[in-house]
């Protein structure tokens, strides 16, 4: 398979009254084509902003790109000129948006948005475009699609808003659909019907980045994983394997935290502690103060990304190879309670 998306070194802050909020920081990863790939982590870790900053989203000011580069079909996102970007919007890459109740305009009717999207990127007429809409909205499970279309956004329910953002970021067909949490607010039913079509499209080669809380759905549709804590990398992996074997103390707490209905236990497993402020993370590694597992030099020095596999990735000293020369000895016992 041949790389769609490239991320390399990607850094986005903004600049508050209390000083600069580092919401991404150092992140690189990349995508290939027909591939999905899950983002995952806590609320706050980094996930939206870094789905954002890859085109150009964010609000600038207060944002601003510290450092990377993100190549899409060998062009570099953050330098292109905006005329050309806006090419790439929508028509390459979708964008399913965390919020459907604040997406749309609420002025203009729904089917007025959905065929100007279509008619933005495409030579269709209004006829055409008004039957590609409905289609659309019909193959997302929308009830009677015809009388959604002729609705503004107020008339309809969060999950109806979330299907016509999911039937607007699909139509187009784009290359890499950034889906962020796009079955939120959608029942059992409607949900597997979106996950249905999400496999169909990546079965046409088409590529997804899936952002969510939700670790069924991670399984059920991801190829690979990618960790975030406090606004960094923590770990990467094919699914199979990070799900089976984690590496990072952080990757292991969030599976353990996962209610099963198979299994048995006393109570529901948690991560102990608070997410750190990202105006003023700790020194060293910034899961240290929650790890079971933390010796005195995470308190001190930050892990980089160790290579631990053929496509898997650490940032633990835990996974770092076995060189004493490199490697301060671990203790025993862990320092923290």
């Amino acid at each position: 398979m041949s790389t769609l998306l490239d991320i390399r070194n990607l850094g986005v802050t903004f600049d508050t009254d209390e000083g600069p909020l580092k919401a991404v920081d150092n992140v690189s990863f990349s995508i290939q084509q027909g591939e999905v790939v899950g983002l995952v982590g806590e609320s706050g870790c980094g996930k939206s902003v870094t789905a954002l900053g890859l085109l150009r989203l964010i609000p600038m000011p207060p944002g601003r790109f510290t450092s990377g580069e993100v190549f899409f079909e060998g062009r570099d996102l953050l330098r292109l000129p905006t005329d050309e970007l806006r090419t790439i919007r929508g028509r390459r890459i979708s964008v399913i948006f965390q919020e459907p109740m604040s997406a749309l305009s609420p002025l203009h009717r729904v089917g007025a948005q959905l065929m100007e999207t279509l008619q933005l990127h495409l030579p269709l007429d209004k006829r055409t475009a008004w039957n590609t809409s409905v289609d659309w909205l019909n193959r997302v499970g929308l009830p009677d699609p015809e009388a959604q279309m002729r609705a503004y956004p107020y008339q309809l329910s969060g999950g109806m808003l979330q299907r016509v953002m999911i039937a607007m970021a699909l139509m187009l067909e784009p290359a890499l659909i950034i889906a962020d949490e796009p079955t939120t607010a959608l029942d059992v039913t409607i949900q597997a019907q979106i996950l249905d079509l999400l496999r169909t499209l990546k079965s046409q080669d088409a590529s997804l980045l899936l952002i969510t809380h939700d670790l069924g759905v991670v399984w059920e549709l991801c190829d690979r994983i990618v960790v975030m804590y406090a606004s960094r990398m923590v770990e990467e992996g094919p699914r199979r394997e990070l799900f089976e074997n984690p590496a990072h103390p952080y990757t292991r707490a969030l599976l353990d935290s996962v209610l099963s209905l198979t299994g048995r236990a006393d109570r529901l497993s948690t991560i102990e502690g608070q997410v750190p402020s990202p105006l003023a993370y700790p020194a060293g590694c910034r899961f240290a103060p929650r790890c079971p597992h933390a010796f005195a030099r995470c308190h001190q020095e930050q892990p980089p990304l160790y290579s631990i596999a053929d496509k898997r990735h650490s940032a633990c000293f835990l996974s770092a190879p076995k060189k004493p020369d490199l490697l301060n000895p671990c203790p025993s016992e862990p320092l923290n309670p």
